[in-house]
């Protein structure tokens, strides 16, 4: 269509102008948001020294004469141990149940990201394991406004990419298996293959590690103690994800 002067007139132009005016507004409120956040306007954010340090509580063991191990003092029943010293069938059944591509992203995937927007949350989760274990250090309980929510999922992302910085893969899953807890008030990777294997988490075989694996999403409902039939259950689900 021509106006009066003989010049073309596009009349989806200021429609267009006024979308692409909205997403990068929307898009430099965001990252306004990331910074602020970093910068710790909306509550302190650990440092590097932080995270390579990080101050989840450790049991202190008490040890007699000839080494055995006679009680322990502690808040959480945790005992620290190296990524050599964790089964592999451990490693991979956590990987393939809750990050299957942990290793190819820097601690958000940004197509779970995407599918969970998309399906707002219906079709699972976006959380990594980065993000779970910036969740189990620096924030512990979770937050029910949805506000504060989004807030302290901001800060997860954040959390996450300095930890990809910082940490190796494979210091990053020994400390996010250190921390978890696995019920009965018992917290780490060693303390529950030691409570419900009475075995060292390095010769954990993959049944046994599929049991642990699987009580991350429920320690209470899938407890082997508590439930056998519904662990039994859950433990084939994870061999089935390997």
């Amino acid at each position: 269509m021509k106006n009066r002067t003989g010049k073309s007139k596009d009349r989806t132009s200021k429609p267009v102008r006024i979308f692409w005016r909205i997403v990068l507004i929307g898009f430099g409120a965001f990252v306004l948001l990331i910074l602020l956040a970093n910068w710790g306007v909306f509550g302190k954010m650990p440092s590097i020294q932080d995270l390579e340090n990080p101050s989840a509580s450790l049991a202190s063991e008490v040890i007699a004469d000839d080494g055995t191990v006679m009680g322990k003092y502690y808040l959480e029943d945790r005992t620290n141990v190296d990524f050599r010293d964790i089964s592999p069938h451990i490693v991979k059944a956590l990987v393939a149940t809750e990050d299957e591509r942990f290793y190819n992203h820097s601690g958000i995937d940004g197509r779970a990201l995407g599918r969970a927007i998309v399906n707002l949350g219906k079709e699972g989760g976006a959380s990594t394991i980065s993000q779970q274990l910036a969740f189990n250090l620096f924030n512990g309980n979770r937050a029910r406004n949805p506000l504060s929510r989004a807030m302290q999922k901001v800060k997860e992302w954040i959390i996450a990419i300095k930890l990809e910085r910082n940490f190796t893969k494979d210091e990053i899953l020994a400390l996010y298996l250190n921390t978890v807890p696995f019920g009965d008030n018992v917290y780490g990777i060693r303390n529950a293959s030691k409570t419900f294997f009475q075995k060292e988490p390095d010769v954990i075989n993959i049944e046994e590690a599929a049991v642990l694996i699987r009580m991350l999403k429920g320690s209470t409902l899938y407890n082997p103690r508590v439930n056998p039939k519904m662990a039994l259950d859950r433990r084939n689900t994870v061999l089935s994800c390997r």
